[in-house]
């Protein structure tokens, strides 16, 4: 490696990915300027200053078709940098989520005694622990994102660092005043945020719900407007008065209450100090699966970060819309009991998600990979 020029291959399989490697490039571009940074990605990493090898178009896929489908893309670019991974031709490998590829991947580069720096790894801790001995024989280190996984990860033997989390690194969202501006809405309405999912599966199972606790609130007069935040995967038939807007942290930014899928939308909603209800249904014998696999007690990040429960979780049969209704309705309620309670826990968890920061703290860790 020349001094101050270290060759680096980041790679992400996903939309993301592909954001949070795009502010990691910067990062590593800022720490060494003269420094080769390859990547496996997407627009937003080639804007940052990574030289694309492979487009992650041609990776991600979401369906079991579509997956299936990418299987020739993935073994092309696993065996073409298994090669140049053996010749040496990176000294980090520094792959972001996306475990499938990402761990078969890491484990060749650290084979050929590349360094590994393993970026928002597996969450072992929600599903299968067991895999961790597969995960320590592909890293040298792992940056984290969440407050509990360094305690987990070092239970089963790997050193692994908290950086924060990269939603904290993201432009301020508007304020709640240009956000409603911008939506029509008016300043003083109750406003619910509907946030069904990203995918396509997601909006399905959720949609009808949603739309039904949605209205609900609305003909009860708890609850003046509705706004939901929709992608291009998802169908959103006879929505009513609801609007339908593409820009998630502005729907956010007007909420006074929001009820959303599991996922990170439950840590922007925190982020955003917007009390919540989550639920969540999948196919029963998926579900029935999952319940198998499953080791943690709550499934909203929320709730994980916490500790307890902070908000309400509605999974599978339990997601029903008197259920719902009535959580919300208390939840878009100023002064009740049961939102004041949430917004002080909301605080907690934003205090234990830490300061802005991640991509810098993983841009040191691999500084101390490389010297070593």
């Amino acid at each position: 490696m020349t001094v101050g020029a270290p060759r680096i291959l980041v790679s992400a399989g996903e939309p993301s990915g592909d954001l949070h490697g795009a502010e990691v490039v910067a990062a590593l571009r800022a720490r060494w300027p003269l420094a080769t940074i390859d990547g496996v990605g997407g627009p937003r990493m080639a804007a940052a200053g990574a030289s694309l090898l492979f487009p992650m178009e041609r990776l991600s896929a979401m369906g079991a078709v579509e997956i299936i489908r990418r299987v020739p893309a993935h073994l092309e670019l696993y065996r073409s940098l298994t090669a140049e991974f053996r010749r040496r031709r990176w000294d980090l490998y520094l792959p972001i989520d996306y475990p499938g590829f990402h761990l078969r991947t890491a484990r060749a580069a650290r084979e050929a005694a590349i360094k590994v720096l393993y970026y928002i790894p597996p969450q072992l801790w929600a599903w299968r622990p067991g895999r961790a001995r597969r995960l320590a024989a592909a890293v040298d280190r792992l940056a984290v994102v969440l407050p509990f996984e360094p305690a987990f990860f070092a239970g089963v033997g790997l050193e692994a660092t908290y950086v924060g989390h990269p939603l904290l690194d993201r432009a301020p969202a508007p304020s709640r005043e240009a956000a409603r501006a911008s939506l029509g809405l008016a300043a003083g309405a109750r406003v619910l945020a509907l946030f069904p999912g990203s995918r396509e599966q997601e909006v399905r199972s959720h949609w009808e719900t949603f739309r039904a606790v949605a209205g609900q609130l609305r003909a009860s007069g708890r609850c003046d407007e509705v706004v939901v935040a929709v992608t291009t995967a998802g169908r959103y038939p006879d929505p009513g008065q609801a609007r339908l807007v593409a820009d998630p942290r502005t729907v956010l930014a007007a909420a006074d209450a929001c009820l959303a899928k599991s996922g990170t939308t439950t840590l922007e909603a925190a982020l955003a100090d917007v009390p919540m209800a989550v639920a969540y249904r999948m196919h029963p014998l998926t579900f029935a699966v999952a319940r198998r696999l499953v080791t943690v007690r709550w499934v909203s990040l929320v709730n994980l970060v916490a500790d307890r429960e902070v908000v309400p979780e509605f999974l599978q049969e339990a997601m029903t819309v008197p259920a719902l209704v009535g959580a919300l309705g208390d939840l878009l309620t100023h002064g009740h009991p049961a939102r004041q309670a949430q917004l002080t826990a909301l605080a907690e968890v934003r205090g234990r998600l830490g300061t802005p920061g991640a991509s810098a703290r993983v841009a040191d860790i691999a500084a101390e990979l490389l010297a070593t």
